[in-house]
């Protein structure tokens, strides 16, 4: 099924999720290929829960699953410190298929919150 022409929605689902960043490609959102619907991620945080040491972030979009597209890269996150990914006026558009990753420099330092509609 193809994603909806937002212009006719019938429902729009507001979500928040969070998630350990691990050393290794964490899913941070997913809107799974036969979804029919197109996800609005309105926010990305990641916060730095690590009390002394810094951590590096990197951020990705994937293209139906398969093509990356940086959107932070190796970007240093302070101890105890947060930093605004995606925002309101940045928002971004999951098509089916598609989904943001995240990696971080140290496992158990770096964590996500994310919030974003579901749109069918």
């Amino acid at each position: 099924m193809a994603a909806p022409n937002i212009v006719n929605v019938t429902t729009i689902t507001g979500k928040t999720s969070g998630v350990a960043i691990g050393a290794s490609n964490t899913t941070i959102v997913s809107n799974s290929a036969a979804s029919g619907k197109v996800f609005k991620v309105n926010t990305l945080i990641v916060s730095n829960i690590d009390g002394t040491n810094a951590a590096d972030v990197t951020v990705e979009f994937f293209d139906n699953a398969s093509t990356a597209y940086k959107i932070l890269n190796t970007v240093s996150v302070p101890a105890d410190a947060s930093l605004v990914v995606i925002s309101k006026e940045t928002a971004i558009y999951l098509e089916e298929n598609d989904l943001i990753r995240a990696v971080a420099s140290a496992a158990g330092d770096l964590e996500a919150v994310v919030s974003y509609e579901e749109i069918s």
